[in-house]
């Protein structure tokens, strides 16, 4: 009597939740085969009754790629920043900068999996796109003007890969539609990533005039002490 209650209980619940059949078709599937699976030991599963809905399922691939992107972009940035906050460059602004973005990386790496989670994915780690790590162009130790840069190369194609996912999302192909998706990549990323594209460019806009100057040793050390005062984030 006690595991039929609890298996009218499950089914109350499991349809009230969704609000379809699915889940409720595979609960019933569980309780009916549950004395036999213990006999068979085998665990009976309710592949319907997870978090997933909408166009999740769809889109994760992209979301797992867009994860191990942030994952690369940190350690990219923590090794520029590594690079200026040795004896040697001692640029402590430089340095700053690039830790920061490091540190926005991770911080966006873990709420990204925390949202996959949420939506019933899970996280793949070797699901990594093709051309995130460019060979030819996988030096970290440079000079100023070519580290904000590369930087900001680095952020507009993290910002690219926001606007694929959220495309995809928003019916770029009309089987796909998941407004949660779409509105989590604007409200969290895209609107960032406008943010932070355009104070690098003004970065490298600014530091490319002050190298042009007639001092620029001074107006390089000058530039370096006022990034210690910004936040890119």
């Amino acid at each position: 009597m006690k595991f039929l209650f609890v298996c009218v209980t499950i089914i109350a619940a499991a349809y009230a939740a969704t609000g379809g059949d699915e889940c409720y078709k595979d609960s019933v599937r569980a309780c009916k085969s549950t004395l036999k699976d213990k006999k068979d030991k085998k665990d009976p599963s309710l592949p319907s009754c997870s978090a997933k809905y909408g166009a999740i399922q769809e889109v994760l691939p992209d979301l797992q790629q867009y994860v191990n992107s942030h994952i690369t972009r940190n350690f990219e940035y923590m090794l520029m920043a590594t690079h200026y906050g040795n004896y040697e460059k001692s640029r402590a602004g430089f340095e700053k900068l690039f830790m920061d973005l490091s540190d926005s990386k991770w911080e966006a790496t873990i709420d990204l999996i925390k949202y996959i989670t949420k939506r019933g994915g899970e996280m793949k780690f070797d699901n990594i796109k093709a051309d995130t790590v460019n060979d030819e162009n996988a030096s970290y130790e440079l000079y100023e003007l070519n580290s904000l840069a590369k930087a900001l190369d680095m952020e507009k194609e993290l910002a690219e890969r926001a606007h694929h996912i959220h495309g995809e999302a928003t019916r770029r192909r009309e089987s796909l539609h998941d407004p949660e998706v779409s509105s989590y990549i604007e409200n969290e990323f895209v609107h960032k990533h406008a943010a932070t594209i355009r104070k690098l460019s003004g970065y490298t806009s600014d530091l490319t005039s002050l190298l042009n100057g007639p001092d620029s040793s001074l107006a390089l050390y000058i530039f370096d002490d006022y990034l210690k005062k910004q936040s890119i984030v």
